[in-house]
This record gives C-alpha cells, sequence and structure tokens, in this order.
C-alpha cells in the first residue's frame, strides 16, 4: 500500500518536468521564429486559429496555433513569422518577448514548486512512516538482532 505514495508522487513530477520541456521548447521555437526575419502574409481559414501561408521557396504552410490574434476573423489577413528549413515553425503572434518570457518564468516556478513538492512529500513519507530496523537498542546502548 505504502506503494501509492511513491508512485503517485513520483508521476505528478514526471508530468511536470515533460509540461517544463514541452514549454521551453515551443518558447525557443516560437522565439526562433521571431529573430528569423522572415514574415509572410497569413490568412486565418477557420474559427479555431488555423493559419496558411506561402514560405518565401513557394510551399504552402498550414499552422494551427493556441492563442494566435482574437480579432482576426475567417479570411483576414495576418503577419506569420516563421523559420526557414525543412521543418518550418510559424506563429502568428506579435513578437512580445519580455511578455513572453515572464509566462514561461512564471509556468516554469509553478511546475518546479509541484515538482519540490512531490519530492518533499515522497521524503517526507519515507522518513515518518519508514520500517522499523530490526536493531533494538538495549538499555547500554548496545545493538541487538531481533530474531
Amino acid at each position: 500500500m505504502d506503494v501509492i505514495f511513491y508512485v503517485v508522487p513520483g508521476l505528478i513530477m514526471a508530468l511536470a518536468l515533460f509540461m517544463a520541456y514541452r514549454i521551453v521548447r515551443r518558447w525557443l521555437e516560437i522565439r526562433g521564429a521571431w529573430n528569423s526575419g522572415l514574415t509572410a502574409e497569413g490568412r486565418r481559414t477557420t474559427l479555431r486559429h488555423v493559419y496558411e501561408f506561402i514560405t518565401h521557396d513557394g510551399r504552402v504552410i498550414r499552422f494551427e496555433e493556441d492563442g494566435g490574434p482574437g480579432t482576426a476573423l475567417d479570411g483576414d489577413y495576418v503577419t506569420v513569422y516563421y523559420t526557414a528549413g525543412r521543418q518550418v515553425v510559424a506563429t502568428a503572434q506579435a513578437p512580445s518577448r519580455a511578455r513572453h518570457v515572464m509566462a514561461v518564468v512564471g509556468i516554469l516556478a509553478f511546475l518546479g514548486v509541484v515538482a519540490v513538492f512531490c519530492a518533499g512529500f515522497v521524503v517526507t513519507y519515507a522518513q515518518i512512516f519508514a520500517p522499523y530496523s530490526d536493531f533494538v537498542f538495549g538499555g547500554s546502548g548496545d545493538a541487538t538482532v531481533m530474531p
């Protein structure tokens, strides 16, 4: 039964670390798109923030992005920032580096608190509910093994 008090916090910690990895990865992708200097005129195609644009080398790229401009309607033209190469990373979010960094740092801080809490819970549980040792200390301070 004790295993649940180790497995559940371990899974929560693993999930928090995976989420942190994904957030940092997406942050680096968006930063790369903003820093690439490449822009294109894109069109919003549906209400779910799906955008379509043509790269400088003529490829048609379609991508979906959460948190895009809320004022864009179907068919509206937006500026798309993207990276060149085989794997195109694109965003319709206007560059706002300070706000983006603050959001990433805030989320990572929260996930760090979750991971530290889980680790602290496991350590505290192990210390408080650890099985008693097979050694019993006598009155003289000598340890003897119980049969």
